[in-house]
């Protein structure tokens, strides 16, 4: 039986598939950092190039987005918040985000929708989660942009059609602390997201924690998977060039039958070596290995049929079955093609729900290269979320998300507990109604941006 890490399998001398890769890695250990103390009178910040070794992160540090100027502020700014949670405690410019909500992000884990069709579509179970494991790695191609997206306002909606037959819907149901949840259908499957992020700022860098729950259930055999994700570090929020890693365990667990698939993101080190690389296993229920997968979650992902020794079984070939999709040369927010479409209104149903976050004025704003308008469109808007708050408490009312519902159920992540959103269905029942109405979608027509609980303000108050 092989360990659940192909790591420990290379480290107990049994060489195997992955040996030549772990004993290189284990060698370089973590991208190298170096502290800029000395060379610029700032306490406690480190520098770290991906593509380096310690001797470049003064060179890193000079560069950037950030002017130095802008620098400075934003560093005495944020340096009271070093070893908080800042998911939603500060305030930031919207230099430097990108014109996309987290709502929209959640659905950019679509595109590759046709991987879970695959994962209903096979009667080898193993297979299923070859399918399955992949689609959730192929998200990881869009999250290492690092621009940030736009916090959805209370009650905010994301919908998404035209795309693999899926029915999307996703709701900010939390500003305090900010949650999301989302349900996407076709005929194959459904899943089901309620989505946390937990934090730790770091002064340079910021450690984001998953503190959700994605649930997807196949169709034809009521098959159940359950996803834990690794955690994810940007670093150089300050001083250096941006970038994005997701060092550790990624596991999709069978629910109904036991299956699991682990798969380790390997930590990038010295010049890079290891970067996006990714290694596991398929296993059965009895934690026997039955499948080994490797590849680079932003290029590529290959399988091949094993043996109970994590080795590949003779006469079996490595077959590839995810590759990215070709993107736009030199796009300024490095988008792909499908995260454009995410912000268009092709993939917009009839009769778009106003607190849809294409709607939104800061984001079109940004898309539109407009940083003033957008900056003030953000803070007009997130005034007007705090004004909404003061009317609700003094009214005692409560805030109800449309779309879903707030069950009894607390799960456990390995990061805390969370409270569970539940898809209530009555999206499904709304859009069935517009769908068969004989209305018309007028471009000209779209609504303005309202995902207020309150019509008008001044009357609530």
């Amino acid at each position: 039986m092989a360990p659940n890490d192909p790591k420990q399998a290379a480290a107990s001398g049994g060489g195997g598939f992955f040996a030549s890769i772990a004993s290189s890695l284990s060698n370089f250990g973590s991208a190298m950092s170096k502290s800029v103390n000395g060379m610029m009178a700032y306490e406690g910040l480190e520098v770290i190039n991906p593509e380096g070794g310690t001797e470049d992160a003064e060179e890193e540090a000079k560069k950037g987005r950030w002017k130095q100027e802008e620098r400075d502020s934003y560093w005495k700014m944020m340096q009271k918040y070093v070893g908080s949670d800042i998911t939603s405690m500060v305030t930031l410019p919207v230099i430097i985000f990108e014109p996309m909500t987290m709502l929209q992000k959640m659905a950019e884990l679509m595109e590759y929708s046709y991987l879970l069709d695959m994962a209903d579509k096979t009667e080898d179970p193993y297979m299923r989660l070859v399918y399955a494991s992949s689609f959730f790695i192929s998200v990881y191609y869009a999250y290492q942009r690092t621009w940030k997206p736009f916090n959805p306002i209370l009650g905010e909606t994301y919908e998404m059609v035209n795309h693999g037959d899926i029915t999307f819907i996703a709701e900010q149901v939390s500003h305090h602390p900010p949650m999301s949840a989302g349900h996407a259908e076709n005929e194959h499957f459904t899943y089901d997201v309620t989505s946390k992020l937990k934090t730790k700022f770091l002064g340079n860098s910021v450690d984001v924690y998953p503190l959700g729950r994605t649930r997807v259930t196949l169709k034809k055999d009521g098959v159940v998977l359950d996803l834990v994700p690794p955690p994810t570090k940007v670093s150089n929020l300050i001083f250096g060039r941006t970038w994005i890693d997701s060092p550790g365990e990624m596991i999709l667990t069978n629910l109904t039958t036991g299956d699991k698939v682990v798969l380790y993101f390997q930590p990038c080190g010295w010049f890079g070596a290891g970067r996006y690389e990714v290694d596991g296993y398929v296993y059965n229920s009895a934690d026997e290995p039955k499948i080994l997968m490797t590849g680079k979650w932003n290029e590529f992902m290959s399988y091949q049929v094993c043996d109970l020794e994590g080795e590949p079984l003779p006469g079996t070939d490595l077959k590839e079955v995810w590759r990215v999709a070709d993107a736009p040369k030199k796009d300024k927010f490095q988008y792909t093609h499908f995260a454009h479409k995410i912000n268009s209104f092709d993939t917009a149903p009839k009769k778009l729900l106003a607190s849809d976050s294409r709607l939104r004025p800061d984001r079109m704003a940004l898309e539109k290269g407009d940083l003033s308008t957008s900056g003030y469109e953000k803070s007009s808007l997130e005034e007007r979320q705090r004004a909404e708050k003061r009317n609700r408490e003094a009214k005692n009312h409560k805030f109800t998300p449309r779309w879903f519902d707030l069950t009894d159920e607390i799960t456990t992540t390995p990061w805390g507990e969370l409270e569970v959103y539940q898809y209530n269905g009555k999206y499904t029942q709304h859009r069935a109604a517009v769908d068969t109405s004989e209305c018309i979608d007028e471009p000209d027509s779209r609504p303005d941006f309202n995902p207020w609980q309150y019509d008008n303000l001044e009357a609530a108050e």
